[in-house]
């Protein structure tokens, strides 16, 4: 076993990073010296001792401080200041995961005017788009949508870190439950007075594993999957379903709700040759109202945006609507021309407001349903981590991924607690108006929240006469401003000539269309991880050469003056990341690539433009981690050329990859006389014939 006599330490910095690159004199690195490896680093720098023949934490330690006396400078602390580092400590640990116990002792009061104007005016707009979402996309009664936008919204401001978030019901998630309400209807065959019922005990098992898939992401933390998705993913998809729910919300601003459930068309393609087919047979009441609500909602939105000022802005274009044409439609009868209206709405109180969610009713619907629950916890979490992230960086603050899986899944499992409320997740649109009315707390999600709550049990009746045509189209303004942002993605990828996003983005749209949400997604974020997988599998390599007339090397491919010396055989390989058991598995084919053909990309079948090399030397300064099958697979790698008569050399090896070697037996395989602190000397060892390997 070898002596590492000193452990450096990792340099963080790009300038050090760039010294490693270069080979120059502060170099970290694992060299064979007199008998034994030591890892050393030229110049000042700084030591962590550990004991001769040992390794960290391993019958030795950091050497503490001395005052020269043999005495340490620093005594241990006193018992109170141990419990008061620890008391400390327990503080910090409880506002990170749960931060409410954080902004609320410090809550500044300066802050309430604007956090309750933010809040209200965001519950002003979330209480008809809740009762929207609930009748025209869930196809169940508005409390299903109130609740999800009152009970979760209580829950992740306490366990939130993000201060405007807004949570509530989604168009798309809404979407998913209607449509799987519907699957389980048809596979089940219930009778027709029963759906109302079965809608019930299906969105409360969606929302419950939805919030336990969401909760087990964040609890092994990981957050990180926000990251992995393509984001011409998400652009077809959100143009998707923004004409899948436009097709929906066209039938019943149409008047064609009645002659739908006869003919009952199944998928959107059948909903949309519907509507061409049925035009001809519009209730014009209906339509009238539905479009002329929708025209002015578009220009109360148009209006606010003349202004800059959060006021104005602010002022809820959707209430107005809404108690306009409630007002109109009981004044003129409008119910008795036809006009489908929302009509009695009953709220249970008491014992049987809440229910439990893994009741033996409700479990039978949990295995049928568990597809649409993850996919409504993935894309619930995307919208909110996107909007999360805006306010984070609008407002300078931090705010933890993984955190806000756990908050939204604790608050969709609450929400699971009463029967039939939706899955809920961050609105990207309400949260942007919280932040630029005032909001500055999460004080603002408990403020709406609580406004969600006093309206679906005190304000639900005097919107008896609300049309539902009205309620379509407040959907139908969501949808407008989602999918004018379509033609910019398009026009982006194409500048861009990023032909493989602008396929996912296509592919993504067409199968939402034309199969169903849940196709459309999950082949699509299927599609997206063979691209990152794919991608990382490649460990991306370059042959070194030598800038003449110096001793550093740089990538032939990038610096036009580096020349590399191939007729002496000798192939320098410069490997540019961490190894690992996804990159490290084509390694060898790569390698030989570059061995034959000067670059990664030629075909197998071409000609071998290169002679075969008889030394190979590995510039290893960018590899800080390698995992145990990497090291296997290195070690195969190695072994292969070993019997080649091909002589393996290693420069810039850091001390933690080299122990993970010497584990794996690669040190033992090709010798500790095989690792050099850079590539000039292992180069003018192996010409000068010192150098050797095993």
């Amino acid at each position: 076993m070898a002596n590492l006599d000193v452990y450096p330490e990792i340099p963080s910095s790009s300038h050090e990073r760039s010294r490693l690159l270069d080979g120059s004199e502060d170099d970290v690195f694992v060299e064979h010296h007199s008998e034994q490896v030591v890892g050393r680093r030229r110049g000042p720098s700084t030591y962590a001792v550990i004991g001769t023949g040992s390794t960290p934490g391993r019958g030795s330690s950091p050497v503490p401080h001395s005052n020269g006396d043999g005495v340490s400078g620093q005594a241990g602390p006193s018992k109170p200041e141990a419990r008061k580092a620890l008391a400390g400590n327990w503080r910090k640990r409880m506002s990170y995961y749960v931060p409410v116990t954080s902004w609320i002792p410090g809550y500044s009061w300066s802050f309430l005017s604007g956090d309750f104007f933010a809040g209200l005016t965001v519950a002003c707009i979330l209480i008809p788009q809740s009762v929207s979402y609930g009748t025209s996309l869930a196809k169940l009664d508005p409390t299903a949508g109130l609740f999800s936008a009152s009970i979760p919204g209580i829950f992740y401001a306490m366990l939130g870190s993000s201060r405007q978030l807004n949570v509530g019901p989604e168009a798309a998630l809404s979407l998913l439950v209607g449509q799987a309400i519907t699957d389980v209807m048809r596979n089940n065959h219930e009778d027709a007075e029963d759906i109302l019922t079965v809608g019930y005990k299906v969105a409360t098992a969606i929302t419950l594993q939805s919030g336990l898939f969401s909760f087990l992401l964040g609890f092994f933390r990981l957050g990180f999957i926000d990251v992995i998705l393509s984001r011409a993913l998400l652009s077809g998809f959100v143009a998707a379903v923004g004409v899948v729910i436009l097709i929906e919300q066209l039938i019943p601003m149409l008047g064609l709700v009645a002659l739908e459930k006869i003919q009952q068309p199944e998928t959107t393609m059948d909903k949309l040759f519907f509507l061409i087919e049925h035009v001809p047979d519009l209730h014009g009441p209906t339509a009238i109202v539905s479009f002329a609500a929708l025209g002015a909602l578009v220009a109360l939105k148009y209006f606010k945006g003349l202004f800059k000022s959060g006021l104005i802005r602010g002022i809820p274009e959707v209430l107005i609507v809404v108690i306009v044409s409630t007002y109109l439609s009981e004044r003129f009868s409008w119910d008795k021309d036809g006009v489908d209206i929302l009509g009695p709405v009953s709220v249970n109180v008491g014992p049987s407001l809440l229910g439990f969610p893994l009741s033996a009713e409700n479990r039978k619907y949990l295995t049928q349903t568990t597809s649409t629950a993850i996919l409504a916890s993935v894309m619930g979490f995307l919208d909110s981590i996107v909007s999360a992230k805006q306010n984070a960086t609008k407002f300078q603050y931090t705010i933890s991924p993984n955190r806000e899986l756990v908050a939204l899944g604790v608050a969709n499992l609450a929400g699971s607690f009463v029967p039939g409320a939706l899955p809920a997740a961050g609105s990207i649109t309400k949260s942007r108006i919280s932040g630029d009315v005032g909001a500055r707390t999460q004080m603002a999600s408990l403020v709406c929240s609580g406004f969600v709550l006093l309206a679906t049990f005190f304000l639900l009746p005097w919107l008896y006469y609300l049309p539902k045509g009205v309620l379509a189209s407040i959907v139908c303004l969501v949808l407008i401003f989602l999918l004018a942002e379509t033609p910019e993605s398009l026009e982006y990828y194409w500048r861009m000539r990023a032909w493989i996003d602008l396929a996912l983005m296509l592919l993504t749209f067409a199968l939402t269309i034309g199969w169903s949400v849940e196709v459309g997604v999950a082949v699509s974020i299927v599609i997206s991880l063979l691209l990152v997988i794919h991608r990382s599998s490649k460990a991306r390599l370059m042959i070194l050469g030598r800038i003449p007339g110096t001793d550093k090397w740089r990538p032939i491919s990038e610096d036009p003056e580096a020349m590399e010396d191939s007729a002496s055989g000798t192939l320098i390989v410069r490997v540019r990341e961490n190894l690992d058991f996804a990159n490290t598995a084509q390694l060898k084919e790569r390698l030989r690539r570059l061995e034959l053909y000067g670059h990664a990309r030629s075909h197998p079948s071409d000609e071998p433009r290169r002679p075969q090399a008889t030394v190979l030397i590995f510039h290893m300064a960018d590899v800080e981690t390698v995992d145990a099958s990497a090291v296997q697979l290195f070690y195969e790698l190695v072994e292969t050329y070993k019997n080649r008569g091909v002589g393996v050399f290693m420069t810039h090896l850091r001390i933690g990859p080299y122990k993970m070697f010497e584990r794996g037996g690669i040190v033992e395989l090709i010798g500790h006389h095989s690792f050099y602190s850079n590539v000039a000397t292992a180069v003018a060892q192996v010409q000068s014939g010192e150098a050797h390997s095993t």
